[in-house]
């Protein structure tokens, strides 16, 4: 079955801008997305997928909604992608997301074909594109796409941090909560 989204057009403003204009403005939506995985109860990450500067699918975490541990942003980007494509693989198109891949979604996105991926805050417990290890641009691979990091990275790891802390309950607390102990339970 051909693939549907080549027949959309291009937007102007995101193949005029140059790829650095297009790069900003993309994340920013995929942040739009992070922040209503934040308001529902999830780790704050968007997914978008681009191709020829149109948007195919925007998805968010859903891991604690779906009460699935696959349900990260870009697992479920990638399937809404390749439904919309009538294909599994996705070439021409852009992964953007607000947080560095890991490994299972690092793995999908090779598996995907996707040929750029573009992410904004950097994962040091848990990236695979460069933090932790690189599954991306692992040489053995067949497919490696191309790869940016650090795109708005303030402003999302600044959402990630702000989510936790709000989480977090204070030590005082934790001692009234755990019958006295500094140790939770």
């Amino acid at each position: 079955m051909p693939r549907r989204f080549p027949l959309w057009p291009p937007v102007p403003d995101a193949v005029a801008g140059g790829r650095a204009a297009a790069d900003v403005r993309w994340m920013r939506r995929a942040l739009e997305e992070a922040r209503a995985a934040g308001d529902a109860g999830d780790v704050p990450v968007g997914a978008i997928v681009v191709h020829d500067g149109r948007e195919i699918v925007a998805a968010r975490n859903r891991m604690v909604q779906d009460h699935d541990a696959t349900a990260h942003a870009e697992m479920l980007a990638i399937r809404g992608a390749a439904v919309a494509g009538g294909d599994a693989r996705l070439g021409g198109c852009t992964l953007y997301v607000t947080l560095e891949p890991c490994a299972m979604c690092a793995g999908a996105i090779v598996l995907a074909r996707l040929d750029r991926v573009v992410f904004a805050a950097w994962d040091d417990k848990a990236g695979f594109a460069g933090s932790v290890g690189d599954v991306l641009r692992h040489p053995r691979l067949n497919h490696r796409p191309e790869v940016q990091g650090g795109v708005l990275e303030e402003e999302a790891a600044e959402l990630l941090r702000a989510f936790f802390r709000d989480r977090r309950v204070p030590a005082t607390e934790v001692g009234a909560l755990s019958g006295g102990t500094d140790v939770p339970r």
